[in-house]
């Protein structure tokens, strides 16, 4: 259609309403939208919006501009001589962008088609950007079908942009002089709106692969063929503590000395993973497992995973139950001196010193430990156990402060981190330590007074946040003075001292443990739940307890689960007391004013026999013959 004919019938509808079928879809639909809502059709002028919406709009659409200028500047380098503008606008039809020599410039200012004005279908009635948002189609205008007088002189080409999710986010359009119309014009704006589209996909993609890397917790270096660093990511850099320069200045064999480049190259076209490598970082080893796997692109030739082994750890600390469970409240007592002890301990888990806990076997040393652990500042941490006693000498400095592979050649080959290590970040608790030999302690020192050790194997120092706390059911200080315990390593192990008393010293804390444990038994039993009667208690109390609580504690279990009964009595007394052996009488001490308790455990103990209780007891056989008469013992029922 001619340019006169399309301006007959432009007249026809804006001043008489008569829309014509020859005015093409969507021209047609959006002038009856511009005369619904009363647009002025000798109008057409732009209304710039406030320089800060502006700036608001472009930061909004910041990838959109960036990647659309270099095609917008390709396309002008194209269209300059035909005096043409190239435009990009948003999804609401705000110029963000615009190019175009001096003089086209100046034409479009007239009529303020401009940055920052808004080029839709009701402010400046229809034109080719209007309708390309719209109507989310590629579209060109010609003179009088723009629906404003003032745009009659222009022709336009306008194709929307749309995001990864199919969504218009802006236009491409390509202004000019409506007798300099060509199709070909509208090719150009289709394909610049694909080419920009295809950037945004690529754009999307790889910021999304970048935050991905970037989020990981593992440890991302990606470098070029001749192993030089091109990118890292934040974990990397928090690990290594620096940044992409300082490492290309040091190169990858200064933080990685094992790092093979020879094997590298020569395994350019395989991933490998390895398990335990030495990283050094500010003079202190990491051990990482690396996974390294090559890349399809020149610029970039393979990629290094790090991951630290305290990830690897933490998992072991899982799998392995390297918790602490018991706190302060699981302790009882009614000990004026225990209760000293357990408030000075709480006091102790407030500092970061080596505590070293005494007491006899059965004790609960290892539950005071644990309750220090989980009072500290690394009760999320592990809790390592090492029963110092019952490690073979050989494997001693394996196991406590592991190995790399070329200690073991025939061990695991990726090498293997010890307690200390596994300890990290926690509490290791060293059990026994009195049972470490001499030629061993010295070993064991530095690694207590540093808290750094080193791999069998390895010349590389392993720097530890760790809690140690050590116990003994020997007395350290008397063995450190007869020379069975090397002093300096006493004196490292003990700035902090704890002492748990024998339970026999605290008789008083017997009937709270055993009525603790028949709490625990009946609530697991709940359909045979037992009581105790005074004499089984009396007779609990006294006994000597030579294995202290945790003996007492399988005494009342073995009573409980042996005795049918409901009640547990002087009769279930024996199911508690009886030993294996005879050697019961040199750990059994019962006063001579023994009462009705004390009668019926020696009894029990003796297997009804009068003369040998009253030895025993330490009385007549006469006395303990009315005694038993006082309280209605009758030793038959006893046997």
């Amino acid at each position: 259609m001619d340019i006169a004919k399309m301006t007959e019938l432009w007249a026809d509808f804006v001043f008489e309403g008569k829309l014509s079928p020859e005015i093409r879809y969507p021209i047609s639909d959006a002038w009856q939208k511009c005369r619904a809502a009363g647009v002025n059709p000798s109008g057409g002028e732009g209304r710039r919006i406030d320089i800060n919406i502006l700036e608001s709009a472009r930061k909004e659409n910041q990838m959109l501009i960036s990647l659309a200028l270099p095609v917008m500047r390709e396309i002008f380098e194209i269209v300059r001589v035909s005096g043409f503008l190239v435009v990009l606008t948003d999804a609401a039809g705000y110029i963000l962008e615009m190019m175009g020599d001096d003089e086209i410039i100046s034409k479009s200012n007239d009529m303020r088609f401009m940055p920052g004005a808004k080029w839709s279908n009701l402010e400046v009635g229809t034109n080719a950007i209007s309708l390309a948002l719209d109507y989310d189609m590629p579209i060109q205008t010609i003179g009088p079908e723009h629906y404003c007088v003032t745009h009659h002189g222009w022709t336009c080409s306008a194709a929307p942009i749309h995001d990864v999710y199919g969504e218009v986010v802006g236009c491409i359009n390509l202004s000019g002089d409506r007798e300099k119309a060509h199709l070909h014009t509208l090719g150009m704006a289709q394909a610049a709106a694909i080419g920009i589209e295809g950037q945004l996909r690529e754009a999307r993609n790889a910021l999304m692969m970048h935050k991905v890397l970037e989020s990981s917790q593992d440890c991302i270096l990606l470098f070029d063929q001749k192993y030089a660093p091109t990118w890292m990511n934040s974990a990397a850099k928090e690990l290594l503590k620096c940044d992409l320069d300082s490492l290309r200045e040091k190169g990858i064999q200064s933080v990685i000395p094992s790092a093979d480049l020879t094997q590298l190259k020569s395994r350019m076209d395989e991933s490998f993973f390895s398990d335990n490598v030495a990283v050094l970082v500010d003079g202190e080893t990491i051990y990482c497992s690396i996974t390294v796997c090559p890349m399809a692109d020149r610029y970039c030739a393979f990629s290094v995973t790090m991951r630290p082994q305290t990830q690897l750890i933490q998992t072991a600390n899982k799998l392995s139950g390297n918790r602490a469970s018991y706190t302060f409240h699981n302790f009882l007592t009614e000990n004026e001196k225990m209760k000293k002890t357990l408030s000075m301990a709480e006091r102790f888990a407030r500092y970061e010193g080596n505590i070293l806990i005494q007491g006899e076997s059965g004790t609960g040393k290892e539950v005071l430990a644990q309750a220090i652990h989980n009072a500290g500042a690394n009760a999320d941490g592990p809790f390592v156990t090492v029963n110092c006693a019952s490690i073979p000498l050989d494997l001693f400095e394996m196991e406590l402060f592991g190995y790399d592979p070329v200690a073991f050649p025939g061990r695991a080959a990726e090498g293997k981190p010890g307690r200390f290590e596994l300890a990290d970040k926690g509490t290791l608790f060293l059990d026994a330590v009195s049972a470490i030999p001499l030629d061993m302690q010295i070993k064991l020192l530095q690694a207590v007074e540093t808290h750094t050790i080193q791999r069998l194997g390895s010349n590389n120092p392993i720097k530890l946040d760790i809690r140690i706390i050590a116990a003994s059911s020997q007395d350290l200080a008397h063995m450190a003075e007869r020379g069975m315990f090397r002093k300096d390593l006493y004196y490292r192990l003990s700035p902090l001292t704890l002492e748990i008393l024998p339970l026999r010293s605290r008789p008083e804390d017997i009937l709270l443990f055993a009525e603790r444990y028949l709490q625990e038994l009946n609530a697991n039993n709940p359909e045979a739940p037992k009581t105790m009667t005074q004499e089984f208690v009396e007779g609990l109390q006294a006994y000597d307890w030579p294995g202290n609580v945790r003996e007492l504690q399988n005494s009342i279990a073995r009573a409980y689960y042996s005795d049918p009964g409901p009640i547990l009595t002087s009769e279930s007394l024996q199911l508690v007391l009886e030993r294996p052996s005879s050697s019961l009488g040199d750990t059994l001490s019962i006063p001579q004013d023994a009462g009705e308790g004390a009668i019926v455990a020696a009894l029990t103990i003796c297997g009804g026999n009068v003369d040998a209780a009253a030895e025993r007891l330490g009385i007549s056989r006469a006395t303990l013959y009315r005694r038993m008469k006082k309280y209605g013992i009758i030793p038959k029922l006893l046997k």
